[in-house]
């Protein structure tokens, strides 16, 4: 028997731009909830985000906006005219959920906030996603991915001391803010089953990665200590280093003692005394790199990567390249990736599936919208005839 998917019930409109918001909106569709995406009729900003499809700047060719948008019906709406708006809000009654990443305050200067929307749908969600969040004297300032790891904190401890801050690499930010809005939107709706009633989530992506630090700000509270960035030289171990092929990492603990470690690196000099224990090793670091970088300089990553994890149950990472990625073993057997076939791109492999679940788990069922592709299908579905959609085309609404 066919079992329904786990958010099969709910009917997601998707307002946000960008990257978090999109995919939070989409982790919903993934699990069965029906999104739909309004775009205003030019496209959202996502659609100009590079890379692009053989790097044609089409609007449908953005495979960042190909990725948010999966498992969407895809409607061009103007928002700003008032007929737009008046469709926005007959579709708000029947939803269980609205995200949307505007800055504070331009939805309701529309009467399309939460509070004026809840009137008609009391048990409406809105999930309202943004760089510093709806309250507080950042509230309105812009940001980004590299604002947000500035202001986070987590740039101050990346790096090393000698040089500046380093951004992580990519848009976390953006992925770790998405995930936290659809777990906060999850939660508001169970509470909604128990109670009957909706609420605004305000999602603020500072926030998001400053609690990703764990550790940092505890410290600081705790003692006043700061973590700052590691040592220029001397210190690889516990970082990247490099190999043969490419690059590793490898740290104490996972139950190898340091004389096991020594002997996968097959080097009795690491037993001597000014390596045996963290803080003669941090002392006689210069040493303890040339060591290691001796060692390892004909040894491949693939092999230092089995042989370290099941022969000496050791703390080991390998740097794995894009193409490293496409064939890891461990992500195809768990189903990670997905093969979509986009009408304009063609077939193409994206990241997809994000955990596991025994029943009713994430599938993937319709490729990113095409710009405004279901318009007349959803507004059909919610009473328009085919001449008022015909008039709200001529005007410019949809």
């Amino acid at each position: 028997m066919m079992l329904p998917a786990a958010l099969d019930d709910l009917l997601v409109l998707d307002l946000s731009q960008g990257i978090a918001g999109p995919l939070c909106a989409r982790l919903l569709g993934d699990y069965g909830a029906d999104v739909i995406k309004l775009e205003p009729p030019g496209g959202e900003c996502g659609r100009c985000m590079p890379p692009f499809f053989q790097d044609d700047p089409d609007p449908e060719k953005s495979l960042f906006f190909l990725l948010a948008n999966l498992n969407k019906r895809g409607v061009s709406l103007d928002l700003q005219h008032p007929e737009g708006a008046e469709l926005f809000r007959r579709l708000a009654r029947t939803a269980d959920v609205i995200v949307e990443s505007f800055p504070p305050g331009y939805l309701a200067s529309l009467g399309l906030d939460h509070a004026t929307l809840e009137q008609d749908n009391p048990g409406l969600v809105m999930t309202s996603i943004t760089p510093f969040g709806q309250t507080g004297p950042y509230s309105h300032y812009k940001g980004n991915e590299i604002v947000a790891y500035a202001t986070s904190g987590i740039m101050a401890i990346s790096g090393t001391a000698d040089r500046e801050p380093l951004q992580h690499g990519g848009f976390p930010a953006e992925y770790e803010t998405a995930m936290n809005g659809m777990l906060a939107t999850n939660v508001a709706l169970l509470t909604r089953d128990l109670n009957g009633v909706g609420q605004h989530i305000d999602v603020s992506m500072q926030d998001v990665v400053t609690s990703s630090l764990v550790i940092n700000q505890p410290y600081y509270s705790f003692a006043g200590g700061v973590q700052g960035r590691r040592r220029a030289e001397g210190s690889s171990f516990g970082h990247v280093t490099p190999c043969k092929d490419g690059f590793f990492v490898t740290q104490e603990g996972g139950g190898v003692t340091w004389d096991g470690i020594a002997d996968f690196f097959g080097s009795e000099e690491l037993k001597d005394q000014r390596f045996a224990d963290p803080t003669q090793r941090l002392r006689n670091g210069h040493e303890l790199d040339a060591i290691i970088l001796d060692a390892t300089k004909d040894r491949t990553m693939a092999e230092m990567f089995k042989t370290a994890s099941e022969q000496y149950r050791m703390l080991f990472g390998i740097v794995q390249t894009p193409e490293d990625l496409a064939t890891c073993a461990q992500l195809e057997a768990r189903g990670f990736y997905e093969d979509v076939e986009h009408p304009v791109i063609g077939r193409i492999r994206v990241p997809f599936r994000l955990w596991n679940m025994s029943i009713a788990g994430a599938s993937c069922r319709r490729p990113a919208p095409l710009l405004g592709q279901h318009t007349t299908e959803v507004l059909t579905q919610l009473g328009c005839s085919a001449s008022e959609i015909t008039s709200l085309r001529e005007c410019g609404v949809i």
